[in-house]
């Protein structure tokens, strides 16, 4: 591997392990000390509550087999790869982007692989309302996408400025 791509998977590939090991870490620690399916307030409107999502994104496709989750997901980390290798280097914001979401995907991997379900134990909720319960995969994976679409938005957003610098310019 030339020093160039070495420079370009490094921070990648660091990213990604981070990303996993916080979440696995932090899943371990909740398995083992948070009781289940109770409340424990935080601050107003945040809860810790530990429960077990046997789905995906909002316990959607719960009925699908752990195989076939297992595969979804490696086709969505396969895709994210591609897109990130596509991706110029110096859009650093998407770069990080796709490390989280790679990180946080593979994170829920492997609690699908080990327990047959993924950890959540976060819970943002009202007296009359709650969020989905979530884990710090999730929120990375949203994160990452939330990055991906910013840096898409200011590179755009340079692009019709210059545009207009040059139309001006022949003006």
């Amino acid at each position: 591997m030339t020093a160039s791509r070495l420079s370009r998977v490094l921070p990648m590939v660091l990213a990604v392990g981070v990303t996993i090991g916080l979440d696995q870490a932090i899943k371990w620690l909740v398995e083992a000390y948070l009781p289940f399916h109770q409340l424990i307030p935080v601050a107003p409107l945040l809860a810790l509550y530990r429960t077990w999502n046997t789905g995906i994104a909002f316990s959607m496709l719960a009925g699908l087999h752990d195989v076939g989750l297992l595969l979804m997901t490696t086709g969505v980390v396969t895709l994210v790869i591609f897109l990130w290798w596509r991706t110029p280097p110096e859009r650093r914001m998407s770069h990080l982007g796709y490390a989280l979401i790679i990180g946080g995907a593979l994170g829920n991997m492997i609690d699908r692989a080990v327990y047959g379900h993924v950890v959540d134990y976060i819970l943002f909720h009202t007296t009359n309302w709650s969020f989905a319960v979530f884990n710090l995969a999730d929120a990375c994976i949203s994160v990452g996408a939330g990055l991906i679409a910013l840096d898409e938005v200011l590179v755009w957003r340079r692009q019709r400025v210059e545009d207009r610098r040059e139309q001006d310019e022949r003006r």
